[in-house]
């Protein structure tokens, strides 16, 4: 009689597989570009249950992701692996959202204007504990004296390295690099390499600051060719998102 697979057993054989292909575009983009430092794969599980956390984990995964504050917050507490796993938060933070946060992620990704700096800052003090944060970056078209984000999150990459000089003055946080997402329609390569001068010019101030987080499910290749060091990565691992109310 023929064993019918666990759900689990399923899910976990579903997950691995999707870790295999992430991994081996991975390595021919490696390749291809003459790379043989690897890039850290952030496991985005942005709606997706504790328990897929925990397969990850079971499977070899130490990096994971989330960018809502009231799911993550849950979430994570209900992680059996969290002792294993280095977390990223990766979304828009509001201000008051900010103890929050600093009381279970370990990298904040999403770090885009002083104000935020300050509350995580005071945030971290108060928990007695340090923060890595990233500087993430708008790759749009700006002008001195535009607005201070963009559609897609960040400050204006024309005031990056100012905001890594107070980040890099704070009592509690740990200035590692800068984040970035490909502007909408933009052709992810050459927003890439606006991407690295911009890492560049931070980590010539701050040698300490030398992640470069780029690069999700539809243009990790390109981020590779570019220099990333830390790749987002949701879909391509877990499958389409589950629907959220």
């Amino acid at each position: 009689m023929t064993e019918v697979p666990s759900a689990e057993g399923s899910r976990r054989d579903q997950l691995a597989e999707g870790l295999r292909s992430v991994g081996a575009r991975i390595d021919a983009a490696l390749a291809a570009s003459g790379r043989d430092d690897r890039p850290t794969l952030v496991v985005v599980t942005k709606f997706f249950p504790a328990s897929d956390v925990d397969l990850l984990a079971g499977l070899g995964v130490r990096d994971v992701g989330e960018n809502r504050d009231q799911e993550a917050s849950a979430k994570y507490a209900a992680v059996a692996h969290r002792a294993d796993l280095t977390l990223h938060f990766i979304g828009q933070l509001q201000r008051n959202k900010a103890h929050s946060v600093v009381r279970y992620a370990d990298v904040v990704q999403s770090v885009d204007r002083a104000p935020l700096v300050t509350a995580l800052d005071r945030a971290a003090q108060a928990e007695q504990r340090r923060l890595a944060v990233l500087v993430q970056v708008s790759l749009e078209d700006v002008e001195e004296g535009d607005g201070t984000a963009e559609a897609r999150g960040g400050v204006p990459w024309t005031r990056a390295q100012a905001l890594a000089d107070t980040v890099a003055a704070t009592e509690a946080l740990d200035l590692r690099g800068v984040m970035a997402v490909a502007p909408l329609g933009a052709e992810p390569r050459a927003a890439f390499a606006r991407l690295r001068r911009v890492a560049e010019a931070v980590r010539s101030a701050h040698p300490q600051a030398w992640w470069v987080s780029a690069g999700m499910s539809g243009d990790l290749e390109e981020a590779i060719a570019e220099g990333a060091t830390h790749l987002r990565v949701g879909t391509a691992i877990l499958g389409s998102r589950p629907s959220h109310r």
